[in-house]
């Protein structure tokens, strides 16, 4: 480098000579789009009802109406717009647990349930040990087949404890106690 390329002249566009057309409509696009961007947000603001969504229905309440009533559907009371005296002191305007109708039943036949807390949970479906390998075992039960191992929770809700050998054949022992032997 020497120090005349500090010297070196550069030269610039005259001022007489046109801008290229694109360069012109770009300039424009944009000026356009600025101009949008800074007064759309005013017009909207000042003319909101052409802006804003349409409400879905006039009023707060609908009739339903006068038809007689289906056994499969039920109409809640407080749907009903038109309804006489008797049906509204009847609505309990307080959100409860209590299912209406159950007033009358005395009270040996409310501590019926309780009794019914003795009933056994039905017993789980059954499984089979179909084969023993390598310190785990394939299970076949009616949902699919399974691979568990020592310590793994079974079908019926106890855990594979230990596996045996008896008579050549392979069996499992679960933590209940009972034995499966393989097929």
């Amino acid at each position: 480098m020497t120090d005349n390329d500090a010297d070196e002249v550069v030269h610039q566009r005259r001022r007489d000579a046109r801008m290229p057309l694109t360069d012109k409509v770009l300039g424009a696009i944009g000026l356009a789009m600025a101009a949008f961007a800074t007064f759309f947000p005013w017009y909207a603001f000042f003319h909101q009802d052409q802006f804003s969504s349409p409400p879905l229905w006039q009023g707060a309440t609908r009739d339903l109406p006068e038809r007689p009533g289906r056994d499969v559907v039920s109409v809640s009371p407080l749907a009903m717009t038109d309804t006489d005296k008797e049906t509204a002191a009847a609505i309990d305007r307080l959100t409860t647990a209590t299912v209406p109708g159950l007033e009358h039943q005395s009270a040996a036949a409310t501590s019926e349930p309780e009794a019914g807390l003795e009933q056994p949970f039905p017993e789980p479906s059954g499984f089979k040990l179909m084969h023993v390998a390598n310190g785990r075992a394939l299970i076949e039960d009616a949902t699919g087949m399974y691979i568990v191992r020592i310590g793994s929770v079974l079908p019926d809700n106890s855990r594979l404890a230990t596996f045996e050998e008896r008579n050549g054949r392979w069996v499992m022992i679960t933590s209940r106690g009972a034995v499966y032997q393989a097929k």
